[in-house]
């Protein structure tokens, strides 16, 4: 009989139901089953007996009991977990860009994957012990960003917050700031794009696709801040929803593809040749969001720029320095 574990909600399981929860990550356990141990108490959320129909929210903390031979063989196992090092540790510290007594913000590097999977040990909610800066708790994942796109994410510093930010990112009170390199350079300068968005299938995978009658809404407001003739542009991007790769797909929707990103733009990616990084050039460049525990305070950070995008906006001749980039305001109305 193995032992009780614990488990964090991770970000894409904020309401979740619990009973669903388990349907997902032990498929294994009958409903029947399952009821008897919420009845008995076994099964908690931050401590507290629960039903099956109880909505999660980010960052809680659900107690799995033992499971006996009869389930244990059918359920996943525990996935295996990170060693920090202690240079790993201090390296993301100082990624830190913002930090008070309910929220932090960093500077996710660009490689490191937000969440982990069935082949990914290393990731950064294996990572936030590192960033609990003597809270005695763990910060908490509120949104995420794709593995290859550097920039700013935030982290709530307890559950409470989490469960604020989560509503916050649902409501669209947040608002995210993204620059790209991005090659040919757009017919037009700027504009709104309202292209819905869905999974589909592929021989290469899963990818995402405009699709007028079964997407999900997807909008993002763009402009061009500098280009580099027809060859390439610098694009700065805002999107109002949060669809899985919105930016990288509404780039084709402009006839560009972001500089790196082979998935969605093919050789057409790499045409800039190999001055150029092959990284993905997509960067969260900045936030703003309502602050979850002080009334009437906004909080706005700003990430620097990757350094393989730096060396390209030197090549290209771009300023990264150019303030109306990194203003909201060039997408109101």
């Amino acid at each position: 009989m193995s032992g009780v574990s614990y488990r964090k909600v991770v970000a894409d399981e904020a309401d979740l139901r619990l009973d669903r929860w388990f349907k997902r990550h032990y498929p294994g356990l009958g409903h029947g089953r399952l009821e008897k141990m919420l009845r008995k108490g076994q099964i908690r959320v931050d401590g507290k007996r629960a039903k099956g129909n109880t909505r999660l929210e980010t960052g809680q903390e659900i107690r799995v009991p033992p499971m006996d031979g009869e389930t244990g063989n059918k359920v996943d196992k525990p996935k295996a977990t990170y060693r920090l090092s202690n240079e790993e540790a201090q390296g993301l510290q100082e990624r830190v860009l913002h930090i008070d007594d309910h929220v932090i913000v960093i500077d996710k590097p660009v490689g490191l994957a937000v969440q982990g999977g069935s082949k990914t040990i290393k990731h950064l909610d294996a990572m936030l012990d590192a960033l609990r800066f003597g809270n005695d708790q763990t910060p908490r994942l509120v949104h995420r960003l794709d593995k290859d796109t550097s920039g700013v994410l935030v982290l709530a510093r307890t559950a409470k917050v989490a469960a604020e930010m989560t509503k916050a990112f649902k409501s669209k009170a947040v608002r995210k700031l993204y620059w790209a390199a991005v090659t040919p350079s757009p017919k037009l300068s700027k504009g709104k794009i309202n292209a819905p968005l869905i999974k589909a299938p592929g021989a290469r995978g899963e990818k995402v696709v405009v699709d007028e009658e079964f997407g999900k809404r997807a909008v993002t407001y763009f402009q061009v801040v500098e280009q580099a003739g027809r060859k390439a542009a610098w694009l700065m991007m805002e999107p109002v929803t949060g669809r899985t790769h919105q930016l990288r797909v509404h780039c084709q929707v402009l006839e560009t593809s972001i500089v790196g990103d082979g998935k969605y733009g093919g050789t057409d990616a790499f045409a800039l040749g190999k001055e150029i990084a092959s990284q993905l050039h997509l960067h969260a460049r900045g936030i703003r969001f309502p602050h979850p525990q002080i009334k009437n305070k906004t909080v706005e950070v700003f990430a620097p720029l990757p350094e393989h995008m730096k060396r390209t906006w030197s090549f290209l001749g771009f300023d990264e320095t150019e303030q109306e980039a990194s203003d909201f305001s060039v997408f109101e109305d």
